[in-house]
């Protein structure tokens, strides 16, 4: 079956998991596959076999995924905490609130698409300092989603985390793999803009409401 949607779905399998269809789905011929591309704030799951994409700089992504079954996902979030205040009080309630809250949907929407939450793996991957001159919010990120885990009893199976440089990502649900690359210089400053409008974004909009794990 190919999917009715004209543009840059056209010809690609419909998604299996409903309530994806504004990500970025395409054939990738690196990968000769279908792959799902998120932007910062994004998350996807699926139960099919494709990749999913992004580049991170100061933010994080988990690759969550149910191991016997191969439906999993990856979301791309950081904290909603202002670029150049230092402090280190990072976990205050509205930040833990908005992390709780990116990791949750994740998860929950993995559980809700026949994942089981005792067969799940974790690997988390960003969080790097790419501007010097910029507060490590790539590190308060890293620290609120080890410390989430850590509290909803998930072991981390892998990480790459930290350093200084941006970082093009690659998961496949399937089979847990994740591949990595880092950015040893940024030919333009795409990754900046995106994160700063991101991080723009969620200090102005708060997320609203709570959701629950199952």
């Amino acid at each position: 079956m190919v999917s009715s949607v004209p543009g840059r779905h056209a010809n690609i399998p419909v998604p299996s998991v409903k309530g994806f269809v504004h990500i970025n789905r395409f054939y990738d011929r690196e990968r000769d596959g279908i792959s799902a591309k998120i932007l910062p704030g994004e998350y996807y799951v699926t139960t099919a076999d494709e990749h999913i994409l992004t580049v991170l700089g100061s933010c994080v992504s988990a690759c969550i995924r149910d191991k016997v079954f191969g439906i999993g996902g990856m979301n791309h979030f950081m904290l909603p905490k202002n670029y150049k205040d230092d402090s280190e009080d990072f976990n205050v309630s509205d930040a833990a609130r908005y992390g709780n809250y990116a990791m949750e949907h994740l998860i929950n929407d993995i559980l809700k698409n026949g994942g089981r939450r005792e067969n799940l793996e974790v690997k988390i991957v960003g969080g790097g300092r790419i501007i010097a001159s910029m507060s490590n919010i790539g590190m308060k990120n890293v620290q609120f989603v080890k410390e989430y885990l850590k509290t909803e009893g998930f072991e981390i199976l892998g990480e790459d985390v930290g350093d200084i440089y941006p970082r093009k990502v690659a998961y496949y649900p399937l089979t847990g793999k994740v591949k990595v690359k880092k950015l040893r210089s940024l030919h333009n400053d795409t990754v900046l803009t995106r994160e700063e409008e991101y991080a723009n974004t969620i200090e102005q909009k708060p997320v609203v409401g709570d959701i629950e794990l199952f």
